[in-house]
């Protein structure tokens, strides 16, 4: 007969784990989120509110299940503890009774960059790369109180069939970790939400944008974080040339910053040898052409496509394209920060697992291994909780989240 010990919390907080997820988002850590928002439990019953943040990410680990069957897969793999399980009205009052304050700052905490600056591909000399960028696709229910809130894209023969909500984010190209993150209501745009993420920039940073945030406004507020600045300019844009460089690039200067302008034709061949690409007009504060050649920043600006995968891995990956289960705005935003604080522990597992293999790039540590082991390890309850030292020590090194998501990734040349 086969048996295995499973190490949990005491009680009726027993249910309250992410698998060896909780690593990421510790025990201590939801107690002092819940304290800091004044959403502990007054009365300890069936279901604490720790429990009540953990059951509320695992419902973004598995969008496709309802809360009954969630909250099954949780407790799958505590069996022997005579656990009761709550009704449905009980799960949703338990959300409800939490709100959104705890979700969101669980996910403020965690966020930022999870690379050390050794490792390979998220840096460029000694900046980090980072960039924004923003979804509209993510769908909320047909319903009175998500339409109130989001409304409806309009069109000239009709309107959406679901209220959609746009999220921005600041991502760390090189892991596609979230700095921070704001989302609403679609008719705001990217760049009025941008702007209030721009406090998390800083001057060890190298911003990586798309031409969507080339208003002279916002370039000049980017400027002023004292980050860096490599961004692409629309084609429309014909700036004064106040000096031509040996190079073939030139220097101007917008809404008072100083830029150097380089014209590059960027392609891009597949594996089955199609070729993309177009003219890119980069504007970039790095001015000195000898000390930053034209040909390495156009081959850096190819890294502000990983946000891109960003929100592939969040939108469809994760949620798997499926509409939100909220109905209302209250409920939407403690999902959609649910989904961003998993997304970020996921991220902060892949880096541990890219870090644990010396010279490895993060972008080989493929997303949908790490939510099926994720997955997985929730439904087994296993590695909740840290062995300890003496333990560790005498065990030999077993295969686990931060160490079973690598993949060897398909690379796509850049030629400019």
């Amino acid at each position: 007969m086969l048996s295995r010990a499973v190490t949990v919390a005491e009680g009726v907080f027993a249910p309250g784990h992410l698998g060896e997820l909780t690593r990421q988002v510790p025990f201590e850590l939801v107690d002092d989120v819940l304290e800091r928002t004044r959403t502990t439990q007054s009365r300890l019953r069936l279901l604490p509110s720790r429990v009540g943040v953990y059951f509320t990410l695992a419902l973004a680990l598995f969008p496709m299940l309802g809360h009954a069957r969630v909250w099954d897969k949780l407790v799958a793999g505590l069996d022997g503890l005579s656990l009761r399980r709550p009704s449905e009205k009980a799960l949703r009052d338990v959300r409800r009774r939490l709100g959104p304050a705890p979700i969101k700052l669980l996910f403020e905490t965690l966020a930022g960059p999870v690379a050390r600056p050794h490792v390979p591909g998220v840096r460029y000399r000694r900046w980090r790369t980072v960039a924004f960028d923003g979804c509209s696709s993510t769908k909320a229910p047909d319903r009175p109180r998500a339409a109130a809130w989001l409304g409806k894209i309009k069109h000239r023969f009709g309107q959406d069939g679901y209220p959609m909500l746009r999220i921005v984010a600041l991502c760390e190209t090189g892991t596609r970790s979230l700095l921070g993150a704001v989302f609403g209501p679609v008719d705001v745009s990217e760049n009025a939400y941008a702007e209030q993420l721009l406090p998390l920039l800083d001057d060890g940073m190298l911003l990586l944008n798309d031409r969507g945030f080339d208003a002279d406004d916002f370039l000049a507020k980017a400027a002023g974080t004292g980050a860096q600045l490599l961004v692409r300019l629309k084609g429309r844009r014909t700036p004064a040339r106040q000096a031509c460089l040996p190079d073939g690039t030139y220097l101007t200067r917008i809404n008072g910053i100083a830029l150097r302008i380089i014209d590059a034709h960027i392609s891009v061949t597949t594996g089955k040898g199609l070729q993309l690409g177009g003219d890119y007009r980069l504007a970039t504060t790095l001015t000195d052409h000898r000390r930053y050649p034209a040909h390495e920043l156009i081959t850096l600006y190819h890294e502000r496509w990983e946000v891109e995968s960003a929100f592939y891995s969040l939108r469809h990956t994760l949620l798997q394209g499926l509409v939100l289960r909220s109905q209302d705005a209250y409920g939407i935003e403690q999902e959609i920060w649910a989904q961003l604080t998993l997304y970020q522990a996921l991220r902060r597992a892949m880096a541990e697992a890219v870090e644990s293999v010396p010279g490895t790039d993060p972008d080989r540590a493929a997303f949908t291994v790490a939510v099926e082991t994720a997955r997985d390890q929730v439904v087994a309850a296993a590695g909740i909780l840290p062995p300890p030292s003496s333990q560790r020590r005498a065990e030999s090194p077993k295969l686990s989240l931060p160490t079973c998501c690598l993949h060897v990734a398909h690379a796509f040349p850049l030629a400019g």
